[in-house]
């Protein structure tokens, strides 16, 4: 399988690129860890706000969440992520979401570095 594919899937799914590759241990951590951030994101008022790089801010927290992959699409396609600025837990479910969608950028990484025999 190419390094590419590898990519492709591992951000589309969370852990999908371990467990490819056969490491199931880190695959399934990845596989539960990160959705749970992202969904508790969700839980707790967070926004997925829109690609608007007018403040360059909002738009790099955009990209960060779409780095999340399905699980985000599915939170667009269901009207998730609306944000309740005035709730107490808003400013924590923008970090879960902004943190959950970074880490699975660095897993993406990990499994590219793993494919290529890095690691």
């Amino acid at each position: 399988m190419s390094p590419a594919v590898v990519c492709v899937v591992s951000w589309l799914v969370p852990g999908a690129g371990h467990l490819l590759q056969g490491r199931r241990q880190k695959g399934l951590v990845f596989l539960i860890a990160l959705p749970v951030m992202f969904a508790i994101g969700l839980a707790l008022d967070g926004r997925l706000p829109r690609f608007q790089f007018a403040d360059p801010l909002i738009g790099l927290a955009a990209v960060a969440n779409l780095g999340m992959g399905v699980p985000y699409f599915i939170a667009k396609a269901m009207g998730l992520g609306q944000g309740v600025v005035t709730a107490t837990s808003y400013e924590y479910a923008n970090t879960f979401l902004i943190v959950s969608g970074l880490l699975n950028m660095l897993v993406t990484i990990d499994a590219y570095d793993v494919r290529l025999g890095r690691k």
